[in-house]
């Protein structure tokens, strides 16, 4: 649901990620939590190899850890020090698959990024391919406590028990 395409579509714009990572980071930062990012490792992703688990790697972005953080709408950017050597970090903001407040674990897991196929080259500042967009039957918080209390499915839920109750997150 993040990736739309940019010149229009349905519903249109751009992806919503790099703007949800950023308004987490401040969020962590206004706290006083540490943001961390974990991100999916490619071929497409600057970071200290060594560092990297299972095509992952976690890394503390804040402002203290960092030098020079760009979260552009295309890559996050920055200088870190791994090991004592300072390393050039470049991710392109579709490998975050996550960002979180390392304190408490609050924040948010995004959808790993489509794998490239055999012998292409990264595309860096690539336009993301149109999705067919998602029927998922996401539901506003006023929704959910206008009704809060009635078990009753909604019409085009499928049968099965009573749905979910959602809970407001300060």
């Amino acid at each position: 649901m993040d990736q739309t395409p940019a010149s229009g579509g349905a519903g249109g714009g751009t992806s919503t990620r790099p703007y949800l990572i950023r308004a987490l980071h401040d969020w962590c930062t206004d706290n006083g939590f540490t943001p961390y990012i974990a991100v999916h490792v490619d071929r497409s992703v600057q970071v200290p190899m060594e560092y990297v688990s299972n095509n992952e790697i976690v890394l503390n972005v804040g402002f203290d850890a960092t030098s020079g953080l760009d979260l552009g709408n295309d890559f996050i950017q920055f200088k870190a020090r791994f090991g004592g050597v300072a390393r050039e970090i470049i991710v392109p903001v579709d490998h975050v698959v996550a960002i979180y407040a390392r304190e408490n674990g609050q924040g948010m897991a995004f959808p790993a990024p489509e794998p490239l196929a055999e012998g292409a080259a990264p595309q860096r500042a690539a336009a993301p391919a149109p999705q067919e967009p998602r029927r998922s039957g996401l539901r506003l918080a006023s929704e959910a406590s206008d009704d809060e209390g009635d078990d009753t499915p909604p019409p085009d839920a499928p049968s099965g028990g009573p749905r979910p109750s959602l809970k407001r997150v300060k």
